[in-house]
């Protein structure tokens, strides 16, 4: 190749469209330059989603670690938290819930579970939502007693914070966290499928147990499909978009259809499909279930910790 047609085929910015070649005005600290475009409340939506997802694999892949509770026959797991579920309801001190607290966290250290991951699991909604819904309780004209923290006074009588509040406010707290995390051990460390067929095992009603299954596994895949919507209408879409609220409901009202009719089409689907391999009504695993000498000394610890626990708790409560 002579050099008049190397220099012919090589990129030149001759012929360029002008909105390539121009720069962009950057953003200076105060925002006098520019302006920052709010993100639409469906991709947002979307992301959240998305975020759902990755924590769904993550959770799967603590499943498969060779931790303590990673060991455990799935029915004994079942079990003995479904019986510490019900000490942590009949506890009524905080120091003995939060020593049960304490016990939960060994118990992810020894699963091979992040603690930073295990206490953002636990505590980032359902605690702190129910700290804010018994805040009321914590006042002395809701709960009246001793008040430790005044705030203001009400026809020359004090209101503020008072110990019975606190104490009953903490008790509920604790009483939920705890409830919290021995749920999320007993699904953090244990395959799906494995739950399910154990769960069975000790006659859980068939059609609950189906449709709990099938949920948890279709919603993942649905909204997989709604992300690829919205994925495609912005690759395809020309111009810039407003991102306001009215174009997000377009949007979900447009895709509603198309999304229930892939999943009517992909439920028959799924439902042939188990059928024809067999599949009757029960969760079936890979690996047979057995109760090994771990599985007999964990429900005995268990049994001990619970009478230890409730012993305990009425002799603070004298």
């Amino acid at each position: 190749m002579s050099a008049t047609e190397r220099a012919s085929t090589s990129p030149t910015l001759e012929g360029a469209p002008k909105w390539l070649l121009r720069a962009e005005p950057g953003l200076c600290p105060c925002g006098c330059i520019g302006r920052r475009r709010k993100g639409s409340f469906v991709q947002k939506t979307l992301e959240a989603g998305a975020n759902v997802l990755r924590q769904a694999v993550f959770s799967e892949e603590m499943t498969q670690r060779r931790g303590f509770l990673q060991r455990l026959d799935p029915r004994v797991k079942f079990i003995s938290m479904l019986g510490l579920l019900m000490v942590a309801a009949l506890v009524r001190n905080t120091p003995t819930l939060l020593a049960l607290y304490g016990a939960t966290l060994v118990l992810a250290a020894a699963s091979r579970i992040p603690l930073g991951f295990f206490v953002r699991r636990v505590w980032l909604f359902i605690p702190i939502f129910t700290g804010i819904v018994v805040l009321p309780a914590t006042f002395s004209f809701v709960t009246p007693g001793n008040i430790v923290l005044p705030l203001w006074h009400w026809h020359g009588h004090p209101v503020g914070l008072t110990s019975q509040g606190l104490q009953a406010a903490g008790l509920i707290v604790s009483r939920v966290a705890v409830s919290i995390s021995l749920v999320v051990l007993l699904t953090i460390t244990t395959p799906w499928t494995k739950l399910l067929a154990g769960m069975r095992a000790l006659f859980v009603p068939r059609m609950f147990i189906l449709v709990i299954g099938m949920a948890y596994r279709y919603v993942f895949l649905l909204l997989n499909s709604v992300t690829d919507m919205y994925t495609a209408r912005k690759a395809r879409a020309v111009g810039a978009s407003s991102g306001d609220v009215k174009e997000g409901q377009r949007f979900v009202a447009a895709s509603a259809g198309a999304l229930f009719g892939k999943a009517h089409a992909l439920s028959e689907e799924v439902h042939q499909a188990m059928q024809s391999r067999g599949y009757r009504g029960d969760p079936r695993a890979l690996s047979r279930f057995t109760i090994g000498g771990l599985d007999v000394a964990w429900m005995l610890g268990c049994m001990l910790v619970a009478v230890a626990v409730l012993g305990g708790d009425r002799l603070l409560g004298h």
